[in-house]
């Protein structure tokens, strides 16, 4: 099985602090799939404080025998995006995609190639923009052995002709625990720790340190499975905030999500958040 992606490193212990909170959102989410294998995915979410909404529709097709995926989305900002990607059919563990957005209303369009490779020991990453005066060009790559895993991510500028983005990463996984650390660009320093504790316990711990500015940022957060229904989470970081969720499965495809940020700092002044989400599947 072929490492992650340099995006995914760490995915564990984010999904812990990041994972069925909503803070500050009513949100609707809808995924249904046809007979014919279309898959279709809805999602609307009102900010409680500005009292935007938002919401996009994405439809993705497979053609199995080809390898190939079709995705289309639009959301209410009127952007629309396309994707077309072919997958293993070149090369076994070769990915291939273009991927293209449109606003007709501003005429801003822009397109991107990309590229991934995934084998035993190695999972490759790139894309480029489609920009005549001189593309960007991002890369990554991940590195694993016995369960070491070492990344690498870097972005050229062509028009200009420098790197503008200079990340390592190092880490350690396992079934039940994962360790992660990062560099970027040499001024910011990151690491993380998930750990399944048992069938129930799954706990992380995020820390982050800038050297421009020193500033250092602290996290602890836990997800107690409470039955194969209902879960709680929580998390508090260093700025004495305190963040609570509650998630419910109500019947089959229908789950419900409730979550409060209580800053600790400023209880009695209140401006707490609570966020609240719905998420169907048929």
């Amino acid at each position: 099985m072929a490492p992650p992606s340099y995006s995914d490193l760490g995915k564990q212990a984010r999904d812990i602090f990041g994972k069925g909170y909503h803070f500050g959102l009513w949100k609707l989410d809808c995924k249904s799939k046809t007979s014919s294998g279309i898959e279709f995915s809805t999602s609307g979410h009102s900010n409680t404080e500005s009292g935007k909404v938002f919401g996009s529709l994405e439809t993705k097709y497979k053609v199995s025998d080809y390898g190939l995926t079709l995705t289309e989305k639009w959301n209410t900002d009127n952007t629309l995006f396309t994707e077309v990607a072919v997958q293993d059919k070149l090369l076994e563990g070769l990915k291939l995609a273009f991927e293209g957005s449109f606003a007709p209303q501003s005429g801003n369009k822009s397109g991107k190639f990309k590229v991934g490779y995934g084998h035993d020991n190695v999972k490759i990453d790139s894309d480029m923009n489609v920009d005549l005066s001189g593309p960007l060009i991002n890369a990554s790559a991940v590195l694993g052995y016995e369960g070491w895993l070492a990344g690498y991510q870097t972005a050229f500028d062509s028009q200009n002709t420098k790197l503008t983005t200079n990340n390592f990463a190092l880490g350690y996984a396992t079934k039940d625990f994962v360790l992660h650390t990062a560099v970027n660009n040499g001024e910011e320093f990151s690491g993380s720790i998930f750990q399944k504790c048992n069938d129930n316990l799954d706990i992380g711990v995020q820390l982050s340190w800038a050297s421009g500015s020193n500033n250092t940022k602290f996290g602890l957060g836990a997800k107690f499975q409470l039955d194969k229904d209902a879960a709680l989470r929580a998390k508090v970081n260093n700025a004495c905030q305190v963040g609570l969720g509650y998630q419910q499965k109500l019947r089959d495809g229908i789950t419900l999500y409730l979550s409060t940020l209580v800053d600790g700092k400023n209880f009695n002044a209140g401006g707490h958040k609570i966020g609240v989400a719905l998420e169907l599947e048929a």
